[in-house]
């Protein structure tokens, strides 16, 4: 590719990130040229039926290939990065499950589309609790950011007034609950555990596919090249500002270069837009790039209960279905003497239990299973993990991938806090459930290992010191200055809530400020 540049801005990935930064930059004018590491997405040509017998591996997957990725099965296999062109090494220890799209759209394509806001419980979680630190924003500078993205992505949910989880810009979800759901919202409201609806983009596929790059495609100001898997970034050695990227064709593997143009947009993942900063040693005076690696914890199925009315096939019309979610209620003005910051939950009813879970087997199991079929009522636990400096990615040069670019050694761990957390959310669920009436077949708290939620954030962190992290708080490097970051790795905290939605709204933040900064020649 040409060294000259017709582009004002290049952007680095396509999914919330990448895709928001195409989405508001080319809206106000600006020329983007867009690398993305996948292909782009032909669903006609990419999505067929077929029988698990016409499948290479009968459904159970072709053996090597992610296994890592619980969320990938054979008749999905063409959309997750095979592990074996794209490793990465930990601890044997300490696994860790990094889970990578390479498509157009990125991980957006699969996300569970929850939308929830951040509130300064998360954005000032130092003033509370006293660990950590703040973000170099609070919750009322991303708040008009929020209300504009959430239209976008047609947010339902409910409002409540919860100071822990602000309100949002949606649509109402005024659907009724069934009986057993609010038998469960009734024992919550006896304990003083709030609820409320599941909050959630609204559509099957609600993606930067279709939702963000079309808009930018349309101004005419986006160009995109797929299938470029970014090796390095290098600078202009006068004014220390990102100059150029070395990217490799994915499928021919030539080498190319692009110029930069005015500013950088990288967004290609939380891990992966770190990995990038690191093998082109960059962005790094401070000595933070690479740590304070943290996500969210879960816990899968942390209590299964069940609606004894719905036993044998007897449940009455209204009785089962739906869901909700109970918000963060530990740790706000009573503390807990066990950890700090707090859990949330998804809960459903509905369903049958695994026949894992049941004490029989043969054919008094199949019985079980039989009287117990759609009598279930579940529950999933996501938790707040504290980011810590000790919890790292490094570059390991002795392992490159298919592309010969050095992957990451991965470090994190759960620690005695998100352990006693997952403790306490088994036992308040299991005598919620109880005091709904509900039969508990059984709970635990063993988490997925660190990684598996796919919301890994950290190691680029915003801060207000170039002494301790890596962007400002208008997630621009204190180092390069035409360098802007908005996907996980900014983040400061995480909450219990899924980490989209704020990617999405510091990203419009942000571009917005980069483009105010081109028009006064600031950068």
């Amino acid at each position: 590719m040409s060294r000259k540049s017709d582009h004002d801005v290049l952007i680095i990935g396509s999914g919330a990130s990448g895709g928001m930064a195409a989405y508001t930059l080319t809206k106000l004018g600006l020329k983007c040229l867009m690398l993305d590491a996948g292909p782009p997405v032909d669903l006609d040509k990419s999505r067929v039926l077929r029988n698990v017998y016409d499948l290479p591996f009968r459904g159970f997957g072709e053996p090597g290939r992610f296994p890592h990725v619980t969320q990938a099965s054979e008749f999905s296999a063409n959309a997750w990065a095979d592990e074996r062109e794209n490793p990465y090494t930990y601890d044997p220890g300490d696994p860790y499950y990094w889970v990578r799209v390479r498509m157009m759209g990125g991980k957006t394509l699969f996300w569970g589309r929850a939308s929830w806001r951040l509130s300064d419980y998360e954005f000032k979680c130092k003033d509370h609790d006293g660990f950590g630190d703040n973000w170099p924003i609070q919750y009322s500078d991303l708040a008009p950011y929020y209300e504009r993205v959430e239209p976008i992505f047609h947010v339902s949910g409910r409002k409540e007034g919860f100071p822990q989880l602000p309100d949002g810009n949606v649509t109402l979800d005024e659907t009724k609950d069934s009986e057993s759901v609010k038998r469960f919202e009734a024992a919550c409201q006896r304990a003083g555990v709030p609820t409320t609806k599941q909050r959630r983009s609204q559509g099957t596929l609600a993606s930067s596919l279709n939702l963000l790059l079309p808009d930018a495609i349309a101004t005419g100001n986006l160009q995109i090249v797929s299938n470029a898997v970014v090796r390095e970034i290098t600078l202009d050695k006068n004014t220390g500002k990102a100059a150029g990227v070395h990217f490799v064709d994915r499928i021919s593997k030539r080498e190319y270069y692009v110029p930069v143009g005015k500013a950088l947009y990288l967004g290609a993942s939380c891990l992966e837009t770190t990995r990038i900063l690191l093998n082109s040693g960059i962005a790094n005076s401070s000595g933070v790039l690479g740590h304070y690696l943290f996500d969210q914890f879960y816990v899968k199925g942390t209590v299964q209960a069940i609606v004894p009315e719905a036993k044998g096939g007897n449940a009455p019309r209204g009785l089962m279905g739906g869901g909700g979610y109970i918000v963060r209620f530990r740790n706000l003005k009573e503390k807990s003497k066990d950890f700090i910051r707090g859990y949330a939950l998804d809960f459903g009813s509905g369903g049958t239990p695994g026949p894992h879970l049941l004490p029989t087997y043969g054919e008094a199991m199949w019985k079980q299973l039989a009287d117990l079929r759609g009598s279930g009522f579940n529950m999933t636990t996501m938790g707040e993990v504290l980011p810590r400096k000790e919890h790292f990615v490094r570059i390991n040069r002795n392992v490159k991938d298919a592309w010969g670019i050095p992957v990451l050694h991965i470090h994190q761990k759960y620690t005695d806090n998100e352990f006693a957390m997952a403790k306490d959310a088994a036992n308040t669920m299991e005598e919620l459930c109880k005091s709904a009436g509900f039969e508990v077949l059984t709970k635990h708290w063993q988490m997925v290992p660190p990684g598996e939620s796919i919301h890994e954030l950290g190691t680029c962190r915003m801060g207000n010191d170039p002494k301790t992290s890596v962007l400002n708080a208008h997630n621009q490097s204190h180092d390069v200055k035409n360098l802007f970051v908005t996907d996980g790795s900014c983040f400061v905290s995480g909450g219990a809530q899924n980490p989209t939605l704020t990617m999405l709204a510091l990203t419009m933040r942000a571009s917005e400020y980069l483009a105010n900064q081109m028009r006064t020649q600031s950068l």
